[in-house]
């Protein structure tokens, strides 16, 4: 029996592609496609395809949240996520809304074909890059060490200090803190400064601090 497919893209020259590289396979039907969340969350609900692959950021609803609502309102659909993003907080969101399998827009055709098949299949499937992260997620973080300058940097950003002040306390230039905090939010895989302060505190990285 055929395997039905949905496919979701908001670029459509990539929805173009993977629409004819999976319909030219034997034993895959696409049945549908869209170019938002929404739209693929109606075209699930009607159609009913045993596989939807979707884009991880679309318009008016995310992949994730697509996702979840796939799970939750229609199980026997399989969802992979087909995405260029495969940063520790996307997988993670996508895996833990419900989503099968989470390949990489680099993906060769074979695997995007195998992977689509097996996901049909109930099976779990993940590009290898993603799966190590996975791997290293479940094993907890990974040791990160900041240099003197950043966690001073950051002790600073605990207190409460913006930019500048943090630059005058510091005696370096605005510039140079706004760098050492990209450094810092790269490292503790956050996008703020909030988040960095409750990482490195989870971490014990800003242990025994003070007003400095």
């Amino acid at each position: 029996m055929s395997v039905r497919v949905v496919v979701a893209d908001d670029h459509p020259a990539m929805r173009a592609g993977v629409v004819a590289l999976l319909g030219s396979e034997p034993h895959l039907e696409i049945v549908g496609e869209a170019g938002d969340g929404r739209e693929a969350l109606e075209l699930v609900a009607r159609l009913r395809p045993d596989v939807a692959v979707l884009d991880l950021r679309m318009p008016v609803l995310d992949g994730v949240a697509v996702t979840a609502r796939i799970v939750a309102d229609h199980p026997a659909t399989r969802v992979l996520i087909l995405t260029t993003y495969d940063t520790d907080s996307e997988i993670a969101r996508a895996v833990d809304a419900g989503a099968l399998g989470y390949l990489l827009k680099d993906a060769g055709r074979d695997q995007l074909v195998s992977a689509v098949r097996a996901a049909a299949r109930g099976e779990t499937v993940l590009a290898p890059s993603v799966a190590a992260r996975l791997v290293a997620r479940m094993r907890g973080p990974a040791p990160v060490t900041l240099s003197p300058r950043e966690v001073d940097v950051l002790r600073a950003v605990a207190d409460g200090l913006s930019n500048p002040e943090i630059g005058a306390r510091l005696f370096i230039t605005e510039a140079t803190v706004k760098t050492h905090l990209l450094r810092i939010f790269a490292k503790l895989d956050v996008g703020d400064r909030t988040a960095a302060v409750v990482a490195a505190l989870e971490r014990g990285l800003l242990a025994g601090r003070g007003a400095g």
